[in-house]
This record gives structure tokens, sequence and C-alpha cells, in this order.
């Protein structure tokens, strides 16, 4: 008989990183990243990787670095550990009807149980999504100093490297008129082959909104994400803009995602992979986009590498990526916590072809940048 491969331990690792500048949001300015790095390992000793990062704390949303923590350890570990490690389906069934929401936690487990059979099975993760379509993403690169000066030197160095080339500009902190006049004055300063696009995080009335899209337009945008807050003015808003309209903050699964198809709610979607709950959950709200005509787009929670690459490895498979993705959290990291740094070049991120995620963890950055000071536990991953 076989023998039966089982989840022998889940560690839960917060890590706080120092990041290249302060990144400014409507609701937040973050000036460190704080991740929590999930670490599962299986009686045939391999050992998977995954990550729950968040926004600035709590000012985003509902989950924190210490509460995904919290409930990796207290609630998600207790009932997976001795399960059987390939059956990654049927593992996260279990934690579903036992933690309600949590979906940051929840994906990271996920991810890290899906590292270890991709690794176990010699395929990278996304011949477990489905297969790939491509080997590499075009990233997006988010203006977020708040300075317009500082924002346009910073997109004509990226544009100069050839790394980013289309670029998302953080509003809402200011008045409109400020905001449009900074997104005016960075397309201006632009050649013709950046496109610009603006991210309001939901800090706008319906009303505002409506004319300040209008304005955007006129400057020279090319999308809006997430102007307001709820389905129902998102929808009113996509029915008479004449610029792109991208959900993000509204979906937070596919039951939303089906609720927003059905209002006719924005013409793209922003997929993160945390907000979803999961790999399996964001193929899911891919395949409701899909279906409507609805186009699909990589969004980020600003993850380091072990998310972006679990979020790489989905988005790998989608067929149409017209608006392209936003996996540029690594870059905003001022230290490396991987063996061997993601690859960014020609304005794209090149996913690696190794099994699994196709990474593994510089075990003294993890030492030193560990909140708890604890030692490594010296495993290493397996395949």
């Amino acid at each position: 008989m076989a023998v039966e491969i089982r989840i022998v331990s889940i560690e839960a690792i917060i890590l706080d990183l120092p990041t290249i500048r302060p990144h400014t949001l409507s609701m937040v300015t973050m000036n460190r990243q704080s991740m929590t790095v999930v670490r599962v390992l299986c009686s045939d000793g391999i050992e998977g990787l995954g990550e729950g990062t968040t926004i600035g704390g709590l000012a985003y949303g509902p989950e924190s670095p210490e509460g995904i923590k919290l409930t990796i350890d207290a609630y998600i570990t207790p009932l997976l550990l001795g399960h059987d490690a390939t059956r990654v389906q049927a593992a996260m069934d279990l934690v579903r009807k036992a933690v309600k929401g949590n979906h940051f936690s929840k994906c990271a487990v996920e991810s890290a149980l899906l590292d270890c059979q991709a690794r176990r099975l010699g395929v990278p993760v996304s011949e477990l999504l489905g297969g790939r379509r491509r080997e590499s993403l075009p990233v997006a690169w988010t203006l977020a100093s708040g300075n317009t000066a500082k924002d346009i030197d910073e997109a004509q160095a990226m544009l100069g490297q050839r790394r980013h080339k289309d670029f998302k500009l953080k509003i809402g902190a200011k008045s409109i008129e400020e905001d449009i006049g900074h997104v005016a004055a960075i397309r201006k300063a632009l050649p013709d082959m950046a496109s610009i696009r603006v991210d309001v995080n939901m800090a706008w009335r319906e009303r505002e909104a409506r004319n300040a899209i209008s304005a955007l337009a006129d400057a020279g945008c090319v999308l809006v994400e997430q102007p307001v807050s709820g389905i129902g003015p998102l929808a009113r808003l996509t029915q008479t803009s004449s610029i792109a309209i991208m959900a993000d903050e509204v979906l937070v699964g596919p039951e939303t995602a089906l609720e927003a198809v059905t209002a006719h709610a924005a013409d793209v979607f922003s997929i993160k992979i945390e907000q979803a709950g999961g790999l399996f959950a964001a193929a899911k709200v891919i395949a409701i986009a899909e279906t409507a005509g609805i186009s699909v787009y990589g969004g980020t929670m600003l993850e380091g590498p072990i998310g972006t690459m679990a979020a790489a490895q989905l988005m790998a498979g989608v067929k149409d990526l017209q608006w392209g993705t936003e996996f540029f959290g690594p870059l905003l990291l001022t230290e490396e916590i991987l063996e061997e740094p993601l690859l960014f070049e020609d304005f794209e991120l090149k996913l690696p072809q190794g099994p699994g995620l196709g990474i593994r963890l510089n075990e003294d950055a993890i030492s030193r940048f560990r909140r708890d000071g604890k030692q490594p536990s010296g495993l290493r991953v397996v395949g």
C-alpha cells in the first residue's frame, strides 16, 4: 500500500520589511510592509510557502498580519495537522467550514499546500490551476508618493529601465481639483507609449465621481479603479463613463463577482487572490468575468515575492490580459527574502520554470526580519 503523505507542521511568521519610499493611498500612508509567511511541512519532507499580506494593517480591510497569524495558529493549524497533504481541495473544504471570512489567512495556507503538491509532482503551480498560456506577465507600476514631480521622475526612470510603461496613480486623499491636476501633469510629462490609470480606493461620492471621471478622461487617463464604494453606485458610473471602470474592493469572492456581473458594475475586474479567498476562489472569479465578457486584471495587495508569485501562477493561465497586472509588490521592498529575486525586465515579470512556486527563501533574511526574533527552524524546501 502507498504511504499516505500527511501535513506535519504549519508555521506562520510575521516579517517587517522596509520599503523604498512611503506609499500613499486615500486611507493610509505605508512606511513599511508587514507580511505573514506560511510554511507547510509534509511527512515526505516537502515544504511549501504561502503569504498573507494586507495594506496598511487594518486601514484597508478587516485582516491584519497579526490577525492572519492568530487565525492560522489557533484555528487552521489544529484542523489540518495530520490531514492528507495531497488533497488540497479537501483540506480547504475543512477550513472553509470551520473558519468564516479570513480570506487572507485561507489564501496563505492554500498557496502553501498547492506549492507542496506541485513540488511533489514536479510541476509549476500553474499546472494545477489549468495550465499556463504565457511565460511572463505585463506589470504596471503604482505612483504613490503624493508628489507630482517625484512621481514624474519615478515614472521616467521606470521607462528608461524598461521595467514599467503602464502607471497607476493613487489619488483620492486630496481635493478632486488637485488630483486632476496631478494626473494631467504626469500624463503630459510622459511619452505616448506610457498609459495612465488611477485608483481612488472608494474615496469619492457618486456625484463628484461622475464629474471627476469625465475630467480624468480629458486629461488622458484610460481607466479608473473603484472610485466609489458599493456595487450599485459603481454600476451607475460604469454605464455613463467614457473610459474603463475597474472593480476592486467590491470583489471579495465568487458571490460578489456574480453580483457585480449581474449589475454590469465594471468593465474590468481586479483579481486579488487574497481578497478572493485563495487561488481556487480567484479562479472562479476569473471564470465569471470571462463568461460575462469583463476584462481581467491581476491586482495586488502589495504582496512580497511569495504572494506575488502565487498570483502570477494563476494569471499565467488567463487568455486575455489586455490591462495586464500590477504585481510590483516585491519591488517596493528594500530587502530581498528569496535566494533568487523575481525577474522583472522588458516591462514584464518572468515566471520561473521550477516546480511549485519556483522560489526558495533566503533563510538569513527571514531570520533578520521576523518580528518574533526567533531563529529559523532549519527546514528547507525540497523539490
